[in-house]
């Protein structure tokens, strides 16, 4: 018997993760919210993987909480991650997947381009995905996984938060107000920049940000976090002293 595959979280994305693993043989344990992952770990001490597919809002309070027995093969698969976010809580070196998947209740997964994955279980969650026809490309070094979740959070971002001015799909983002979707993705850059500490080619961000837009040019911009986003990138910025002024216009007339 292999050895128990534990999921926290069990919504849409939880459950395609954990299908996936059960397809490939893995028993699968879910965790609730109301569980308790000390008691979890005292029963389970030594599972295969431990994927956290919690939603951004509650993911650091889960990594603050987390059990040392499973401090080194946990996999990470939120939005708006970076490397800072780890680095602060008690898990040292997860395996990390940028999720360019949409699972939705009600509809099948809808690949927007492959998914990028590092750590010590990207093969895991390569054959995982592989088994639901999802595409995972493995990552071969930290850096690459800066510039992958750097691109993640420009796309989701400046997509929402540009949506909140003018709605609309990513496509017609692009083609109709393009002066504002740079302008949204320059002031989102400077708080990516801040953030991870490292000066990110914006000329590489942006053309991957635009090959996304192509893997999926029907997305709607705007999701129902978008306001939440925008406060969220905005304390960032006031934190760093940052002047965002595209970013700002946007939240005086719309939050």
């Amino acid at each position: 018997m292999q050895n128990p595959i534990i999921v926290i979280g069990m919504g849409e994305l939880g459950s395609v993760f954990a299908r996936g693993c059960l397809k490939l043989g893995y028993p699968v344990q879910g965790v609730r919210r109301e569980d308790s992952l000390q008691q979890m770990a005292q029963a389970i001490p030594n599972p295969q993987a431990v994927i956290v597919a919690v939603g951004e809002a509650d993911i650091h309070s889960v990594m603050q909480n987390f059990p040392a027995a499973w401090a080194h093969d946990v996999v990470l698969i939120q939005n708006e991650l970076l490397p800072r976010d780890w680095q602060a809580s008690q898990i040292p070196r997860p395996t990390v997947i940028s999720v360019w998947f949409e699972k939705k209740p009600g509809m099948d997964t809808k690949v927007v381009v492959p998914s990028p994955v590092y750590g010590k279980h990207s093969k895991l969650i390569f054959d995982a995905m592989a088994t639901l026809d999802i595409p995972v490309v493995q990552l071969g070094s930290s850096e690459e996984l800066l510039y992958e979740l750097v691109r993640k959070n420009l796309y989701i971002l400046t997509t929402n938060i540009a949506g909140l001015e003018v709605g609309g799909d990513v496509q017609t983002l692009a083609q109709s107000h393009p002066a504002l979707m740079k302008s949204v993705a320059s002031d989102v850059l400077d708080i990516q920049d801040w953030l991870t500490d490292h000066t990110n080619d914006r000329d590489q961000l942006m053309e991957g940000m635009l090959t996304a837009f192509d893997g999926d040019p029907a997305h709607k911009c705007m999701g129902r976090s978008a306001p939440a986003r925008l406060k969220r990138a905005l304390s960032f910025a006031d934190e760093a002293g940052l002047m965002v002024p595209q970013l700002r216009k946007i939240a005086q007339a719309h939050l």
